[in-house]
């Protein structure tokens, strides 16, 4: 197909009674018709990696890129245009300037039009109050489904894309804040759907992992997830000036300037090997004991490379090229690293099979009831069971919400930990802990 180019660039301003979005245009206004190459580029928050931004720019195959952010102007614009020298049809920066812009038909069609999504950025909990549950997600969601939409992210662009995301909600939380109280109010680890990327659905994401030091509060996170959810959730963290792009084949590249610079990405997980992997001590008010001897988790960090040939592998969490095991834990807040090994097991309760059908469970610990939610299980073709911690089998009441969520009433267990096992039509065992208040 040939495009005659006709290059403009536009400043949009929604109505003046409005003023829900600024839009910043250049490039064609005729839209490109092409494939995209799906894949999702994580960025860690300093200056944009040019190599990573290639890679997000060849991915959406010529076409139209457009920005999200809810601060800022058009300072993308010519950088994804003219800079990095990868032809694409235009580039647009929608600045969102109240959640009402969701609603907008221009900003939803622009969402529909787009090759690549780049969010920029700023304050995640904008992003999630503007755009959770609203248009912008379900569009999003849609494009990378069904059209192969590559999206990435720098900062708070980046630190939403996992099926787990730190919040903000109530502001930013230091590492010594997070591991002297993983129930402090600021450590606001969401698990709400919004943003759905294949490889990243139990992930939890963080940045400026090395200004300042970020991996206390991660392995906080962590923590809460598979305290608060029996989920075994999954970290991946970048250094400032370092990024991963994330094939769809699942294989996360790393870019960066090393040997020049020490620009380093994390692949962290709760060790697998552990016959209880959750901690010994995650509670409100005490400092995080998250220990298990020294083993509590395993975390492959690897070098940025200009040209990305340092990888990982995403399908199974084991296999990486040009890094490093650790491990890390956590004893009376203090996070320790120590020379590790690479996973060596199955994968415990059943995370790989949890993760293929999107389970996830809330309130939990609960002392009413607990909701399972998946958007690939019917539940009205499963089996449950309950037991205690002590074995024996226990009678519970259940009741679907709809054919993709159903509620377990615990009002009538006694205070304690319980273990749920679901069993799906093709006889797949899913393996969850409860814990009822």
């Amino acid at each position: 197909m040939k495009l005659f180019i006709s290059l403009s660039v536009w400043l949009i301003f929604a109505p003046t009674f409005a003023q829900s979005y600024n839009s910043y245009f250049t490039g064609n206004s005729i839209d490109a018709i092409v494939n995209p190459n799906g894949g999702v580029c994580l960025m860690g928050g300093a200056s944009e990696d040019d190599n990573a931004m290639t890679w997000f720019l060849q991915q959406a195959n010529g076409g139209d890129i457009l920005v999200l952010r809810t601060s800022g102007s058009d300072g993308y614009n010519d950088y994804f245009y003219s800079t990095l020298g990868v032809t694409v049809n235009s580039v647009e920066t929608i600045v969102c300037n109240s959640p009402a812009a969701s609603n907008e038909s221009y900003v939803q069609e622009r969402i529909e039009k787009a090759e690549a999504i780049w969010f920029a950025g700023g304050d995640q909990w904008d992003y999630i109050s503007f755009w959770r549950d609203t248009p912008v997600d379900s569009l999003i969601n849609v494009g990378i489904s069904d059209r192969d939409l590559v999206i990435g992210g720098t900062s708070a662009g980046m630190a939403i894309q996992g099926g787990y995301y730190f919040s903000a909600e109530n502001g930013t939380v230091t590492s010594a804040t997070a591991l002297s109280d993983p129930y402090d109010s600021n450590v606001t680890a969401d698990g709400s759907p919004f943003l759905t990327n294949q490889y990243l659905e139990n992930v939890i994401m963080d940045t400026h992992y090395d200004n300042p030091d970020r991996k206390g509060r991660h392995a906080v996170f962590l923590a809460r997830i598979l305290t608060d959810s029996g989920v075994q959730a999954r970290g991946i963290a970048c250094d400032e000036y370092t990024a991963i792009c994330v094939q769809t084949d699942g294989i996360a590249k790393v870019f960066g300037q090393h040997p020049t610079y020490d620009d380093n990405a994390y692949f962290i997980q709760p060790n697998c090997e552990l016959s209880d992997p959750t901690p010994e001590n995650c509670s409100s008010g005490n400092a995080l004991t998250w220990d298990k001897n020294g083993t509590a988790l395993k975390v492959y960090s690897v070098k940025g490379t200009s040209n990305g040939s340092n990888t990982f592998d995403l399908t199974d969490w084991k296999t990486g090229v040009g890094g490093t095991w650790r491990h890390w834990s956590v004893s009376q807040g203090n996070l320790l690293e120590t020379a590790g090994t690479a996973p060596n097991c199955a994968l415990s309760f059943s995370s790989e099979i949890s993760e293929k059908f999107t389970l996830k469970m809330s309130p939990n610990p609960s002392a009413d009831f607990v909701r399972l939610r998946s958007d690939k299980l019917d539940f009205s073709n499963c089996t449950l069971k309950l037991r205690s911690a002590t074995g024996e089998f226990t009678e519970f009441n259940s009741s679907p919400v709809g054919p993709h969520e159903i509620q377990i009433d615990l009002s009538k267990l006694a205070t304690g930990i319980y273990f749920l096992t679901l069993k799906n039509a093709s006889l797949e065992e899913i393996k969850l802990k409860l814990v009822k208040k």
